[in-house]
């Protein structure tokens, strides 16, 4: 297996067997944003802490998008192996949204208020051969 990377350092908790995403928190607020920031939006405080925004979520909202994305997004799809893909908010349990790409990529599969689970995939390899990793999120498996 080729060596994996995070596209971004400090996004999500990884490897990991239940990866989570990484935000933060405000210490005089209680704000939470993604991904982290040193001062707090809502509040200006400068007080803020590294924190996990958890694994799982609801579908707030969605769409499908049916083009390649554009730079800086770049991937290693190509024109021929493109496949439309959701790309949706998923409502973490701190009340934060998320903007996030989706596995589910028909609106057969799709519903507002959707479970869903974070997972860690492949997007493209870098100029060494490093596979660089970063989030999507798919439909909770239900037991």
């Amino acid at each position: 297996m080729a060596d994996q990377l995070p596209l971004h350092p400090g996004l999500f908790s990884w490897p990991s067997k239940r990866p989570e995403l990484l935000g933060s928190r405000c210490l005089e607020c209680g704000e939470h944003a993604f991904p982290s920031q040193d001062s707090c939006r809502a509040c200006g405080s400068e007080q803020t802490e590294i924190v996990g925004l958890g694994h799982s979520g609801t579908l707030w909202t969605w769409t499908v998008q049916s083009f390649m994305p554009k730079s800086p997004y770049l991937t290693d799809e190509t024109p021929e192996t493109f496949r439309p893909y959701g790309v949706g908010y998923v409502e973490l349990p701190c009340g934060l949204k998320v903007e996030s790409r989706l596995r589910e990529n028909s609106p057969d599969s799709l519903a507002i208020g959707l479970d869903m689970e974070l997972e860690i995939i492949p997007v493209r390899c870098n100029d060494e051969g490093t596979q660089l990793m970063t989030f999507q999120f798919c439909a909770a498996e239900v037991s």
